[in-house]
Order: C-alpha cells, then structure tokens, then sequence
C-alpha cells in the first residue's frame, strides 16, 4: 500500500505523545502491529483502524481512508476485517456447518456456492468473488504457514453443492490437501447429534504478534471477535466438538467413500 497512510499515522501518534507501545496499547493491538501499518507493510482492518481513530481521537478518518486491496472490493463488506486477519494468521481453524470453507473450495463448487445468493449475483460479479475467493485459497501454498485444521460437519460432505460432479471433485480435493499435510480434517458425524458448534460456522485464528481472534458468519452477517473472554469461549467450544469428532483417517475414510458415491451417480 502507499506508505502515506502509515506516515500520516505515524504524524498523529507522535503529535499526541504517544510511544508505539503506548498507542498499541490505547488500541488493543500489539507494538510490533502498529509498526508494521505505519511503515507500509500492512494493511489495517476495519476493525483496527477504528480502534487506532478512537486512540488518537481522529474521528473516523483512519476507518474512512484505510488503503483497500482490489480484492477487498470483491467481498462483503462485513468479511473486510476477516479477510486481512486471515492474510496475516500464522494459524486457522475452520468449521464448516453446512459448506466446505472459503479456503479450501475448489472453482466449480465456490460458483455454486455463490450461486445461492439471493437477490442473484450477476455473471460479473460471480467471477469476482469467484476469483477473490480462490486467490485466499493461496495461502495453502505455502508448505507450512499458516497451520489449517478444518472441522466439518457432515452435513457439508452430504449436501450435493453443485451436483454430484462438482461435489466428488471438491471432496478429492480435500482428501489431497489432507494427504499432503496441508490441512487436517475431522468430520462431526451426523450420529453425534448436537455439539457445541451448531448454530453457526466459525474461523479461529492466531497470529505471531497479536492476540487471537475469532470470526462467526450467518446470512448477511459477520463479526470478528476479538474480546478474550469471548475468544477463549469460541475456542472452548471448537475444542469439545473437535473431541467428538471422528479421528483424522476415520474421517478421510468417510469423505472418500462420500465422494465416491457422487461419481458413481454421475
């Protein structure tokens, strides 16, 4: 991003008097965070920028004039934070309540995906979001950063997103991110009944130089939380639904046998 964003920061924290420590602290952040957006090398969230505004008593400023990547116009508006936390986190945990995460769809089932919308998108505005999707999906290339676990429900492997072409593809394609070390995966088996994670899907992520957060989406909603008491709550829940759930190869096992049944109703 232009550097004139965080040496205009950089103008209002020092006219206040502020340290970076200092300031970090007013905002809830860390020293090494603020850093980092005052010399360029990061693009603050939403989230952040309203907190740094309430720190140095800017009004809204450093919210209404925060850079935007080009991919961040191609994602709603309550996903922005979301989408740069998960750029910076070192781990995610995922859990997918009836779809497979952003993350770790492939082309043909993200189109299907958003093409539930409602109102509909257009053909344009599909192939963004299509695009702006699949570019997330990069940070599996790297072969270690960030640690991605995916808890899903068994719902997500059952419904036939997209037909079964589209949904045996994009269960292989889980399976070979498994089967790489790329991503662990366990399934939360329909015969479980409830736990604890199923009024909504949820992201879990941590960072190297902040505290973690947390991030829940329904229709037309989403919020990232950053509060701990909250966090350590989302955390405690994901845990006990990933003690229920079935073992790494057990559910590898029943996501193969899954995909197979779509190609042979092809």
């Amino acid at each position: 991003m232009s550097n004139a964003y965080g040496e205009w920061l950089r103008s209002q924290r020092e006219t206040a008097g502020l340290t970076q420590q200092q300031l970090a602290d007013a905002a809830y952040m860390t020293r090494s965070h603020v850093s980092h957006i005052e010399a360029g090398r990061r693009v603050p969230s939403e989230e952040d920028a309203r907190r740094l505004d309430q720190a140095l008593n800017t009004g809204d400023v450093l919210r209404c004039f925060r850079p935007r990547k080009e991919e961040d116009a191609a994602v709603a508006d309550y996903f922005e934070a979301a989408l740069e936390l998960e750029r910076q986190a070192t781990m995610i945990r995922e859990f997918g309540l009836s779809f497979v995460p952003g993350i770790l769809q492939t082309e043909a089932y993200a189109r299907a995906v958003l093409g539930s919308d409602f109102p509909p998108l257009s053909g344009e505005e599909r192939d963004r979001l299509v695009v702006t999707r699949l570019k997330r999906a990069k940070v599996l290339e790297s072969p270690v950063t960030p640690i991605v676990w995916a808890l899903l429900d068994e719902a997500v492997l059952r419904r036939p997103v997209g037909g079964p072409t589209v949904m045996a593809a994009q269960l292989r394609h889980l399976v070979r991110l498994a089967e790489n070390d790329r991503v662990r995966i366990h399934v939360l088996p329909f015969g479980l009944g409830t736990h604890p994670l199923m009024q909504s899907m949820l992201t879990l992520m941590w960072f190297e130089d902040q505290p973690p957060v947390a991030y829940t989406e329904g229709i037309d909603i989403g919020q990232v939380h950053d509060s701990p008491t909250i966090v350590e709550r989302l955390q405690g829940a994901y845990a006990l639904a990933l003690g229920d759930a079935l073992p790494l190869r057990e559910s590898l096992a029943l996501i193969r046998a899954t995909a197979k049944d779509y190609e042979d109703d092809e």
